[in-house]
């Protein structure tokens, strides 16, 4: 397996594959209006194994195309999807976000918990536009500085591997600039990160090393992965995930 396969592999009996929330879903719904609404056209890009695209589907009177580029994950999310009662309102969809075939002005809203750094806030807030109706809604997690100044390891380390992490203020400046109006914004707790994303990834090692015997690739990766989890647990209160929700403007 290449690196990539053997991510997926680690990942793909976690019901999240990054940092979130039922609650938070929930409440970015709240934000963003969409409850009140009927019929409704709904991406989840970059879905996973499906923890969002449930909430959602389970919320509101909405068709919910759920894509993502690593089979894997849809096929779980298929198995979840029948366990909730849920699934003739999703459809999986195996393609990138990088490649969309959605028509122009087709979509009520575009929902990415944890997946738009995968081509970077700026491109993605940008791109995905021209798939809103006038009105329609971008709700996406990113990750976040919290205060102005970080311990250097942090920033070195988070730099490397997202180059644009920003503060919030930086992040909405960006949803402005590029044809939105922000509805919302909040951090997502602490309890997101450990009790909803790394514990039960932690719980995955033993088992993840076992299979692929030990492997020198192996190994890295669950070193990368601990090395993540033991710089959060020092420096939480430096960054974490904004959910951002923001209105596209009609063009003037």
């Amino acid at each position: 397996m290449n690196e990539l396969e053997l991510l997926a592999d680690l990942h793909r009996d976690t019901e999240r594959q990054g940092p979130g929330g039922q609650d938070e879903t929930r409440l970015a719904l709240e934000l963003s209006g969409l409850r009140d609404r009927q019929d409704l056209s709904i991406a989840d890009l970059g879905c996973g194994t499906g923890a969002a695209t449930l909430v959602l589907a389970e919320a509101l009177d909405a068709r919910i195309v759920a894509l993502d580029f690593l089979e894997v994950f849809l096929d779980a999310l298929k198995v979840r999807a029948i366990k909730a009662g849920v699934a003739e309102r999703i459809t999986p969809r195996h393609a990138s976000m990088e490649a969309l075939d959605f028509p122009a002005a087709s979509l009520d809203a575009i929902w990415s918990e944890g997946a738009i750094y995968n081509i970077g806030f700026s491109r993605g807030v940008r791109e995905w536009r021209r798939f809103l109706k006038p009105g329609g809604i971008l709700a996406v997690s990113e990750l976040t500085w919290l205060t102005e100044r970080r311990p250097a390891e942090l920033e070195a380390y988070w730099r490397a591997r997202y180059p644009e992490v920003d503060t919030a203020s930086a992040k909405l400046a960006v949803l402005e600039q590029h044809g939105y109006t922000p509805l919302g914004y909040f951090v997502l707790p602490r309890r997101c990160w450990l009790e909803g994303y790394y514990r039960p990834l932690q719980q995955r090692f033993p088992a993840f090393l076992k299979t692929h015997g030990n492997s020198p690739a192996t190994r890295a990766i669950v070193e990368e992965q601990q090395q993540e989890i033991e710089l959060y647990e020092r420096h939480s209160e430096y960054f974490g995930y904004g959910f951002y929700i923001a209105r596209k403007v009609a063009e003037g």
